[in-house]
């Protein structure tokens, strides 16, 4: 009694005194101040070293799973969970001060976390646990995590000369700092930005959508009467595709190129000098480069196989992409009176939406009105509930289950079957100058299954995006790609919220990089059937579905240049992989150059050459390792969800029978089986390149 009376007062201690630490499922979002990091980061870590210190005392004789590999498991959880909410806040309440106070623990908590892989002691114990008899009698997920744990270990470090581990750890450290710079660049440079207009003629040819968002914006920033862009997405998409103004057009886009580049947010220096430590990296550990480090454990296995598949895609849709150009071009040639030739890069999205709406009779702009945001969120709950038995309740927001920011909704999942609380999540939707572009998810808390006696502990997960905000007494119209994208992100949240694996570290989204977008893509395909639109797609004044001749425009204009699409993608992965397989070809070099050298293949001609991306492409160089020598997995992961969506397709789109077997075999699994092999067991058969060609039109 006096132990537990002293472990609750620790528990309350720590919900007051280290709110960062505290392990409320509902975050006390209010108490997560500046003031309270630096006292919190360095609690977690003495509570985490602790931990290992107890691992590190354990005499070989006395070794089981508990006090070797989950103790391991569970050393930082106090640590993980305030640097995690740490880093969650940077990316979408971002302020000088918790910027600062996350830079000034930045160090420390790299330094910890590189050092647990090198750590001799702790190596010898679980080297010594995994070659034992004992392991032989452990189940196959626990025996799974052991694998993947030693393999983790010996990729991190573990078994190099204490000289190279030492280099090993400062690497790390270094890449933490600047990656963190890096995206802090973009994020600045992207705020630094912004046009305001007093020439309502300039706007011709803009959607009343976005002319009423950009009014709205610039009221917001006190100038009424007028209209302001900036280079968040939903602000600037509309004048590229839309706006008659070519220069309006050219400013746009030529501001777009700054982001980081110009100035002190210039990224091009923190770009050769990450590449540069990733390649050491590699090296010291025994690898030619950092993609055949990063990728061993993935479907793809090396950097040579990734390539192999970007480059086989490419040569595959390579006619049809040269042909949408040529197409393209003579298009507006014929409507502009010129000779047909490379165009302007701020023309091209204005040019192809001009023809696409000549030969489809189609703007996207007209389904604007059938997807206002509670609508779809309602519909997409209904879709997967019908296909996995859960349910999904919105929960009121406020003092019993805080925010970070009032446009946040919280949401609780049920399993029908059980009645139990799965999971739980926040989604936050639209743009703010403090939040990082893009939309991602991201989870909170891993839970278990009932063990031992122990009932569910749920999980706790979020998505986030940068949506079209609501306008006036309207709610939020989306477009229909930002549809795709509220089902992807969600489609990644499932894959964390209907996880039932019995070890944290496997599950959800702990997977092989390169199959971690299987459960988000598949979703997407449920934003083009016309069976689930009808579930969601109901215009805001009038509840009606969308009519059947839109419905079929917008069907017939999905693979509209869709080579040029799929291309792009290629390109990305292809600059990804080249940077990262043969960095010795372009050191020393200027980046734009190298850009152009590597894509020059993958890019249509243009009357000007844009900078790189490179310098704002956050998938690669925002995080130590993130989407690296990764992001050919977008398009693998498409392989995978075409091919896997052809079941749905077979056995019906909203069968539940097959939604509980795509849950049972994907969804709930993780990492506790090999990725193909997960695959196969849904679908009984290696993945098929085929439906992703002929769901693209390229077949």
């Amino acid at each position: 009694m006096l132990a537990l009376a002293g472990d609750m007062q620790s528990v309350r201690g720590m919900q007051t005194s280290h709110p960062f630490l505290a392990d409320d499922y509902h975050i006390r979002w209010s108490t997560l101040t500046p003031d309270h990091v630096e006292a919190d980061i360095n609690k977690g870590l003495e509570i985490a070293e602790a931990n290992l210190d107890e691992l590190r005392k354990l005499d070989v004789a006395e070794l089981s799973y508990e006090n070797t590999f989950e103790a391991l498991e569970n050393a930082s959880e106090e640590l993980d969970r305030a640097w995690g909410r740490l880093n969650h806040l940077d990316s979408v309440c971002n302020d000088e001060d918790q910027r600062a106070a996350l830079n000034a623990a930045l160090p420390r908590v790299t330094s910890f976390y590189a050092a647990i892989p090198l750590d001799d002691a702790i190596w010898e114990k679980l080297k010594a646990f995994s070659e034992s008899d004992a392991f032989q009698d452990l189940d196959a997920t626990r025996k799974r995590y052991i694998e993947e744990t030693c393999a983790s270990f010996i990729q991190s470090g573990a078994n190099l000369p204490l000289d190279k581990k030492s280099r090993i750890a400062e690497v790390q450290s270094r890449l933490s700092e600047i990656t963190q710079k890096f995206s802090e660049n973009v994020l600045d440079s992207t705020n630094a930005w912004e046009l305001v207009i007093d020439d309502e003629s300039r706007l011709a040819g803009l959607p009343e959508s976005a002319k009423a968002a950009s009014a709205a914006d610039a009221e917001g920033k006190g100038h009424e009467g007028k209209w302001r862009f900036t280079l968040q997405y939903p602000s600037m998409g509309p004048v590229l595709q839309y706006a008659d103004d070519d220069e309006l057009r050219r400013e746009i886009w030529e501001a777009n190129g700054t982001v980081g580049r110009d100035g002190d947010f210039n990224n091009t220096a923190l770009i050769w000098e990450i590449l540069e430590l990733r390649q050491e990296k590699a090296q010291l550990l025994g690898y030619d480069n950092f993609a055949d480090l990063t990728l061993e454990r993935r479907m793809a296995r090396n950097g040579e196989a990734a390539l192999k598949f970007t480059e086989d895609l490419h040569d595959r849709i390579i006619a049809a992409f040269e042909k949408d150009t040529e197409e393209l071009q003579a298009w507006k040639a014929q409507q502009t009176g010129t000779d047909p030739g490379p165009m302007q890069p701020w023309e091209v999205s204005y040019w192809a939406e001009k023809r696409r709406k000549a030969e489809y009779d189609y703007d996207e702009e007209e389904l604007r009105p059938y997807f206002p945001l509670p609508s779809v969120m309602d519909g997409m709950f209904g879709i997967v509930s019908k296909l996995y038995n859960i349910r999904i309740e919105e929960r009121e927001t406020g003092e019993d289950i805080e925010t970070w920011h009032p446009e946040c909704c919280f949401y609780d999942l049920y399993d029908n079957a059980s009645g139990e609380l799965l999971g739980s999540f926040y989604a936050d939707w639209h743009p703010r100058e403090s939040k990082r572009g893009g939309a991602w998810m991201n989870y909170f808390e891993t839970g278990l299954p009932p063990m031992n006696g122990s009932p569910r502990e749920p999980h706790l997960g979020l998505m986030v995006g940068n949506m079209t905000k609501p306008i006036g007494g309207q709610p939020a119209l989306m477009d229909h790609r930002e549809v795709e994208t509220i089902f992807h992100e969600f489609g990644h949240l499932l894959h964390h919220l209907l996880a039932d694996v019995t070890v944290k570290s496997l599950s959800g989204t702990n997977v092989a990089w390169d199959f971690v977008e299987l459960p988000s893509q598949i979703m997407e395909n449920f934003c083009w059937d016309r069976q689930s639109l009808d579930l969601f797609a109901r215009h805001y004044e009038t509840g009606e579905p969308i009519p059947e001749d839109l419905y079929q425009k917008m069907l017939a204009a999905r693979n509209y240049m869709s080579a040029s699409g799929f291309m792009r993608q290629l390109g990305l992965g292809k600059l990804d992989l080249d940077l990262h397989v043969k960095l010795s070809n372009y050191r020393g070099r200027d980046l734009d150059e190298v850009d152009r050298e590597i894509l020059a293949d993958y890019k249509a001609p243009m009357a000007t050459d844009g900078p790189s991306m490179a310098r704002r492409f956050s998938h690669l160089f925002s995080s130590p390792t993130g989407y690296a020598a990764g992001y050919y997995s977008y398009k693998w992961a498409e392989v995978l969800d075409a091919d896997a969506f052809t079941r749905f397709q077979r056995e019906g789109i909203l069968n539940p029978e097959t939604g509980l077997a795509f849950r049972e075999a994907i969804l709930s699994k993780g990492n506790s089986a090999p990725a193909d092999q997960l695959y196969e067991n849904f679908m009984g058969r290696a993945p098929d390149q085929t439906a992703l060609l002929e769901r693209s039109g390229l077949a």
